[in-house]
Formats: C-alpha cells, sequence, structure tokens
C-alpha cells in the first residue's frame, strides 16, 4: 500500500516555492503491542468512563479540563479549543538557517521524508537540497497541521530531503542540574588514553541493520509459539544469562588495559585522597 502523505504543500525561500510532499519516516507498527483481556472469557477489556462517587457517565457530559492546582480545573468546551487553534496552512516558509550542530540533540522529535510534488517541482528541489548540502546548513521553519504549529528543520537526505520536527525551549530539561554532583577531577592521562584507544579499535561506520531489537524478537517468537500451541499452557523458555564480570570493576586501569589487549601490569597508583568536609 502506496505511503499516505502527513502534508502536502509548498516550501517556501524568498519568492520561490517549491511544491512538496512530506512522509512520516518511522513506522509505529513496527512495535508489539498488547491489549488487556478478561482470561475466563478471552475477550477484550473495554473501558467506561467513570466518575468517582458517581459512577458511569454519558459522552455528552465529558468536557475538557485543565489542572491548575491539586483538584481544580479550568475548564474548556470543544469550540474554545478550536476558536484558538492554528489554520493549517499550505506553505512552510525557511526563515532561518543554522549549522547543523548548534541544535542540541535534545531538540530533535520526529523524522520525516520530503519529496518533491512532481517533476516540475524537481529543479528547485534540487536547487534547494544541494545548496544546504553546500552550506552545510539546516533550514529552519514552522509547520502548520492539524490545528498545532510544529518548529521544524530540513536538511539533505540522499536524493531528498529530511524533515524533523523538534520541541520548543519549554519542553526540554536543562541537563546541568542533573550533573551537579559530578566531581570536577581531571582523568589520569593514561587511564585517558586506553579508554580513547578502545573507542578507536571499536569504530565503525553506523548501520542501524547491525543491531537487532532482542527483546521484540523474542517476543515475536514467544506469540508464535503460543499461538501454535492453541493453549493457555505458560509457554516459557530459559534465557542464556551474560557471563557476569565478576562484580564491580575495582583496578579501572586493569580493566581497560584488557579490553584494548595490553597484558603489562598497571602502574600502582597512590591512594585518592578524601575529599575534606
Amino acid at each position: 500500500m502506496a505511503a499516505r502523505a502527513y502534508w502536502q504543500g509548498q516550501i517556501r525561500l524568498a519568492l520561490v516555492s517549491i511544491p512538496v510532499e512530506i512522509y512520516s519516516a518511522t513506522k509505529s507498527g513496527a512495535k508489539i503491542r498488547f491489549n488487556q483481556i478478561h482470561e475466563p472469557s478471552g475477550k477484550r477489556i473495554s473501558y467506561e468512563k467513570v466518575v468517582p462517587g458517581i459512577g458511569p457517565v454519558d459522552r455528552d457530559e465529558i468536557i475538557k479540563g485543565y489542572e491548575v492546582s491539586k483538584g481544580n480545573y479550568v475548564l474548556l468546551d470543544d469550540e474554545e479549543i478550536e476558536a484558538v487553534r492554528i489554520e493549517s496552512k499550505k506553505t512552510l516558509e525557511l526563515v532561518q538557517f543554522v549549522d547543523a550542530c548548534e541544535i542540541d540533540p535534545l531538540y530533535f522529535e520526529k523524522p520525516y521524508y520530503i519529496a518533491p510534488q512532481d517533476e516540475l517541482a524537481e529543479e528547485a528541489f534540487v536547487v534547494l537540497r544541494d545548496a544546504l548540502r553546500k552550506a552545510k546548513k539546516v533550514a529552519l521553519g514552522q509547520l502548520s497541521v492539524r490545528g498545532s504549529e510544529k518548529l521544524v528543520a530540513i536538511k539533505p537526505c540522499g536524493k531528498g530531503l529530511l524533515l524533523e520536527t523538534l520541541r520548543y525551549a519549554d519542553e526540554v530539561r536543562q541537563g546541568q542540574a542533573f550533573f551537579d554532583n559530578i566531581d570536577d577531577t581531571k582523568p589520569k592521562k593514561e587511564l585517558l588514553d586506553l579508554a580513547a584507544k578502545l573507542i578507536e579499535d571499536k569504530s565503525a561506520p553506523f548501520d542501524a541493520g547491525e543491531f537487532e531489537d532482542r527483546y521484540g524478537a523474542a517476543l515475536k517468537k514467544l506469540i508464535d509459539k503460543k499461538a501454535k500451541s492453541k493453549g493457555k499452557r505458560a509457554v516459557i523458555e530459559d534465557v542464556d544469562e551474560p557471563e557476569s564480570g565478576g562484580g564491580n570493576v575495582i583496578d579501572l586501569m586493569a580493566a581497560l588495559k584488557k579490553s584494548v589487549g595490553d597484558t603489562s601490569p598497571p602502574a600502582k597508583s597512590a591512594p585518592k585522597r578524601k575529599k575534606s568536609a
């Protein structure tokens, strides 16, 4: 089945408009999802809308609410929410260009492919793609779709373009608060050199196909086996435990040397001083 476009419209750069189609770059159906089942009957469980102390309620009695404090809500009906929805636009205007390295990976959310809508759009599309590649820049804009406005970044991707939705600043937690208790002490040069050597030895071009979702594969195998058994009997197999490293690594130098194949004995290091209170 042909992929359905997430958005159709035009990318505008100054006075140039490029008709394009945007498609999701990820598949939501790849992961296994479970339903809750009533075991005695084998039927799927449905959920009633209930209010504590009142019981089940009708759908037409339900309204949306935003909690402003514990148990206190601002109530909004559908007409009020609809009134502030952003009008879906058919134009994505490129308003700024930045170096790709300037955008922290924390801001990237979901990828989409951009393709020219027809042959007439190809020339301008290719010019934009190659100009971004030559400048080593990423284009920024805001995409209005399905009632909301998304911040997006556009960059070359093979023969096409890749659009990635970005989180807004207030959606990202600043990480420094989580790192405050990490000591400022610099690592020893020999330890750093050994770690760098280990990284170099294990460096290779990224290939997602080299990695497997082992949990997902095991679940699929279990589901297939259970489906063939046509019974309620549990099908549980022993899973090989990974070899233990013998507890916590106490001698970091020895462990790093062993990792890079250096069998020479580690030099004795002076005991680490305790921090003064």
